[in-house]
């Protein structure tokens, strides 16, 4: 296949192009300007540019086998103006759809949503399913369930929607001022690496076709915001009493993954992988 990348010069969108070079496919990688692409010079195309160009968008849409459109304005930069992250994350997927329509070649679209378009289920029964009603704490959600809605009207261009939990990267990272959610509330990450297994693997895949997934690490991620943490700091070699947290609950949950998993076998790193390679990670960062 030949496959249109969004948002490649991201912690997961250079991890999905890897991945879908390494399965054969024929890469076309897009980021802003400023995003440095040259590892991917020579082996796949690459297009400097933003998902607010439609023209641009159209262009690259033209001669691709699916698309999976990853770019997005994140928290917290999409809290600080709702007008430019409904530019970006609903009308970069507008432009999206419509230059595969205009292509007419019934490429697949991978979207990848997130789990807080959930909001609180903190006082449900887990796990979460995909079935679930949507209810946005924040302007982020609220962009990714308006391109939700944008695609599941398509009848013309097969889809998928990932609705991916929270990322975890084993890296040496400055851990926030206050978690995200709460000390005792139920939270399931996913490896980054497992991410990009998903989204690549899901690519081209018609048994994904019209579903909307939950994509997370499984049940050994499944645990309480105070055990995250106080791995995360063990590994750093800080008190977790430290650790600073929200008052009210966030949009963290447990999720059912049994469908995603079946379709595209994603989910290889458990939580205990995950801090072998943290601990790997800040010792190598610290000497």
């Amino acid at each position: 296949m030949r496959v249109l990348v969004t948002g490649a010069g991201g912690s997961v969108g250079r991890q999905v192009c890897r991945e879908l070079l390494r399965r054969g496919h024929g890469l076309v990688a897009c980021d802003v300007p400023k995003v440095d692409l040259s590892e991917l010079a020579g082996v796949a195309e690459v297009a400097a540019g933003d998902v607010r160009d439609a023209d641009l968008v159209h262009r690259l849409t033209r001669e691709v086998d699916a698309v999976v459109h990853l770019a997005a304005l994140l928290p917290p930069a999409s809290e600080r103006d709702r007008a430019l992250t409904m530019a970006v994350n609903y009308d970069g997927t507008r432009h999206v759809l419509d230059g595969l329509r205009a292509a007419g070649r019934g490429a697949h679209l991978v979207f990848a949503s997130s789990v807080s378009t959930y909001g609180d289920t903190s006082a449900e029964q887990p796990p979460i399913r995909a079935d679930h009603p949507l209810r946005p704490l924040d302007v982020y959600a609220e962009s990714k369930i308006r391109g939700e809605e944008l695609i599941r009207g398509q009848r013309d261009i097969p889809w998928t929607v990932l609705r991916i939990a929270g990322i975890a990267v084993p890296a040496f990272l400055e851990p926030p001022a206050v978690w995200p959610f709460q000390a005792e509330q139920r939270v399931e990450f996913v490896n980054r690496d497992d991410v990009a297994l998903a989204l690549a693997g899901c690519a081209g895949n018609p048994a994904a076709h019209g579903k909307a997934l939950n994509v997370a690490g499984g049940p050994s991620w499944q645990m309480l915001g105070a055990d995250y943490v106080r791995a995360h700091f063990d590994a750093y070699g800080v008190d977790p009493a430290e650790a600073q947290y929200r008052s009210e609950p966030g949009w963290l949950d447990w999720y059912d993954t049994a469908e995603s998993q079946a379709l595209l076998g994603y989910q290889r790193t458990t939580f205990a992988d995950y801090c072998t390679l943290l601990a790997k990670a800040v010792e190598e960062a610290v000497g």
